[in-house]
């Protein structure tokens, strides 16, 4: 679903380019659209998010959100849609895109403005440790705007 963001045309004011600011007010938008959809009860006690990240997501806040947890509130919209899978799809479509635009972890680290080393980057894109949204909008950005 997060890749779909970029797929569906969120740029910046430059034509073509991916920028993070647009990419994460795409994701606010998804995300609350799917809290509603939802409802705050069935995040919190269906989909195991927690109360202040429900909040958040309803306010439209979700810079500090986890993927993991933008996952599941996408999934409790949508029966047909599997939180785990919608993480899997995300770190595959980080990966392939870093392929496509022969980018490494430490070159992403040093041109996004999330402070994370190439090491944590690498973590994150393995599942390791938790990527906010905010650091996944910065990460799609550098991506595609490398591809093109």
């Amino acid at each position: 679903m997060f890749h779909e963001v970029v797929e569906g045309g969120a740029s910046g004011g430059d034509g073509d380019a991916a920028n993070a600011d647009d990419l994460l007010a795409a994701f606010e938008t998804m995300m609350r659209d799917a809290a509603d959809a939802a409802g705050r009860e069935a995040l919190t006690e269906e989909a195991g998010v927690s109360a202040s990240t429900a909040r958040a997501v309803a306010g439209g806040d979700v810079s500090s959100v986890t993927v993991t947890a933008g996952a599941a509130v996408l999934a409790a919209a949508d029966a047909d849609r599997d939180a785990d899978a919608v993480v899997t799809a995300v770190r595959d479509h980080l990966l392939m895109g870093m392929t496509t635009a022969v980018l490494d972890v430490d070159t992403i680290a040093a041109r996004i403005d999330a402070d994370l080393t190439g090491q944590e980057l690498q973590q994150a894109l393995e599942g390791r440790t938790a990527m906010t949204l905010e650091q996944l909008a910065e990460v799609m950005a550098v991506i595609e705007r490398r591809k093109r």
